[in-house]
């Protein structure tokens, strides 16, 4: 894909800086520029970075707060060397005891607070179900917390939470649930029918790469990392998804227009997260269930083991030796016909009485 030259934008700090010192907030400027606040947060950590018109409206409005912020630098410097010292006395902060260090439990749920609600929402457009978009991202935090120490200094741990959420949410094994066999209940609305439908007609690996790109706000780099794929192999990816819904639906052929139906698709159902302790403490629960059935089963091994060898036989019993072959003993041979001597014998034996000699028998009288 070829690209335009871009327009020259601050770094992500000088971004924040010019926010604040404007006084606005994230939503006023995700507002003003026609992007989500989760945008914007993106674009000041320096995780990723506007693009096209939303880039030009971007630094424009930055600009703005840079004159503004430079006019007001102008009036200040018309005061008196005595008014400006006796200001920053006035406005100078006491000073204060360094904050305590967050807890474990308290970054994890900061963490949780600022990811969970969004989060949900793309695993929604991700499978089209509401109850697996919660189960995934519950899972993908307790797996954070199991493994919190190796998540907390990772350099992304809100990426690390996404793409766990996005790995089990499209995992093929969903398919034999009994409770995923049947589709869950539609948007209400045609629109977002139509274009949920599209959504999961793609590909899992097509679905995902365009949620991040178009959807979360990745660039090409980032989706092609999260999605295990290289830069080259996710930008087609990308084209074709964006092929297939331009085909089915025609007005979504603009990208900003594409994320702009996404975010509302996303926002339109009510899908809440759990709160963090429940989560933290469902991950403990699992890992206790998990911990406790690994060493039921270690111990049942160990019996079995010990079983085994308290019945083993301890002296070696020699296998019994094969049959050997006898030699001059005759065939036996099948009963062939009666000889007449046989025959004759046999007529006597039925026509005598078969309750014994008669001598035995009572005499009438």
């Amino acid at each position: 894909m070829t690209q335009s030259p871009a327009t020259p934008l601050p770094p992500p700090k000088e971004r924040r800086r010019l926010r604040e010192a404007g006084s606005l907030t994230q939503a006023q400027i995700a507002e003003r520029v026609g992007v989500t606040p989760e945008t914007v947060r993106a674009w000041e950590s320096g995780r990723t970075n506007p693009r096209g018109r939303k880039r030009e409206a971007y630094v424009k409005l930055l600009d703005s707060l840079t004159d503004v912020e430079a006019d007001t630098e102008t009036g200040t410097e018309a005061h008196t060397e005595a008014e400006v010292t006796v200001a920053q006395q006035e406005s100078a902060p006491e000073p204060s005891e360094p904050a305590a260090p967050l807890t474990p439990a308290q970054a994890f749920d900061a963490l949780y607070a600022f990811c969970a609600p969004a989060l949900v929402r793309q695993c929604y457009l991700l499978t089209g179900r509401r109850e697996l978009a919660r189960e995934s991202v519950e899972r993908a935090f307790q797996l954070a917390w199991q493994r919190w120490p190796e998540v907390a200094v990772d350099r992304d741990p809100a990426g690390w939470v996404r793409a766990t959420a996005y790995e089990y949410a499209v995992s093929p094994w969903h398919r034999f649930r009994p409770r995923h066999r049947h589709p869950e209940p539609p948007p209400a609305d045609a629109s977002d029918r139509a274009l949920m439908d599209v959504l999961l007609r793609l590909p899992p690996p097509y679905r995902r790469t365009v949620l991040l790109y178009d959807g979360v706000g990745l660039d090409l780099p980032e989706t092609a990392a999260e999605t295990e794929a290289s830069t080259p192999a996710a930008a087609g990816r990308l084209e074709h998804a964006r092929e297939v819904i331009a085909a089915r639906l025609p007005e979504l052929s603009d990208p900003v227009e594409l994320h702009r139906r996404l975010a509302e698709l996303a926002s339109t159902e009510r899908l809440r997260a759990a709160r963090p302790p429940t989560v933290r403490n469902g991950g403990e629960r699992r890992a206790r269930f998990w911990t406790r059935a690994a060493i039921a089963f270690t111990v049942a091994l160990i019996g079995a083991t010990a079983l085994t060898v308290r019945t083993a036989p301890t002296h070696y019993e020699p296998p019994i030796a094969p049959g050997a072959e006898i030699q001059g003993v005759p065939p036996q041979v099948a009963q062939g016909p009666l000889s007449e001597a046989e025959f004759d014998l046999r007529e006597k034996l039925r026509g005598e009485m078969t309750s014994g000699p008669e001598r035995l028998l009572p005499l009438g009288r």
